[in-house]
């Protein structure tokens, strides 16, 4: 097996593990912590933010909204809305263009973890690691967590860079954590 993706497998169960002992903790950012919304779905929570509305509508464009729905957990590194913004006419023709629906998929994938990770379980892998920690995500791409002085940062490839941007959501089905900058492949930067 691939020591990567063994690698990733272990952190995933490592932190799910870990969200029930990182809950609690009162000194926090409030815009880091997770909100608990356990009694809602990831879409409900999407729906929720409106900070989040073009992340909600790519997922239900690209189809991709019955994960939302599901009965598995993943985590959903979300976009804010400042963050397709950012991509101008490119971020507008992936959300609405129909032709770009495989691209809309594809990024999108490459936004969703497999495992229910809250920012505060992501934080002590790092911390547990001694430094970054590197996930697949359900695109195949891999993203890499570490710090920024206090704050969480994700990259993909080493190129493309977000900050955690808001609070959490901790639901049924996930965690939504919104991200400041939409994470390009590098072949796509």
């Amino acid at each position: 097996m691939n020591p990567i993706k063994t690698g990733s497998i272990a952190l995933a169960l490592a932190c799910v593990s870990l969200t029930a002992a990182c809950g609690g903790v009162e000194d926090e950012d409030p815009t880091t912590a997770t909100q608990d919304d356990g009694s809602i779905t990831m879409a409900a929570a999407l729906s929720a933010d409106d900070n989040l509305s073009v992340a909600l509508r790519a997922l239900e464009r690209s189809d991709l909204s019955d994960i939302l729905e599901s009965r598995a957990s993943y985590t959903l590194l979300a976009p804010n809305d400042a963050a397709f913004e950012a991509l101008g006419e490119t971020g507008q023709a992936l959300v609405e263009d129909e032709d770009q629906r495989p691209i809309l998929v594809g990024l999108l994938r490459g936004h969703m973890l497999p495992g229910h990770l809250t920012p505060e379980a992501i934080g002590e892998a790092i911390e547990r690691n001694g430094g970054p920690v590197t996930m697949t995500t359900l695109g195949d791409t891999e993203v890499t967590f570490s710090r920024d002085g206090e704050a969480i940062a994700v990259s993909v490839g080493g190129s493309e860079s977000a900050s955690f941007a808001g609070t959490a959501a901790a639901t049924s089905n996930g965690v939504v954590i919104p991200i400041d900058t939409v994470l390009l492949p590098p072949s796509a930067g």
